[in-house]
């Protein structure tokens, strides 16, 4: 019975430590999931200048300049 009147004094460290291996969990699952998925590569000889107006065009046919 001696125990219990420590819990109110640990519920943050408790609470601290369970957020932190959740981060953890998750941030070594995205790490994962990027290296299965590969780098993304950007391609800058493709990008619609900023004078240029985005057009349907642009969007369904990527390959015309």
């Amino acid at each position: 019975m001696g125990i219990h009147y420590t819990y109110g004094a640990n519920k943050n460290a408790k609470l601290m430590e369970k957020k932190a291996k959740r981060e953890k969990k998750l941030a070594d699952k995205r790490a994962k999931k990027q290296v299965k998925s590969g780098p993304i590569k950007t391609d800058e000889n493709n990008a619609i200048p900023l004078d240029q107006v985005i057009t349907l065009d642009h969007l369904t046919n990527p390959d015309k300049k």
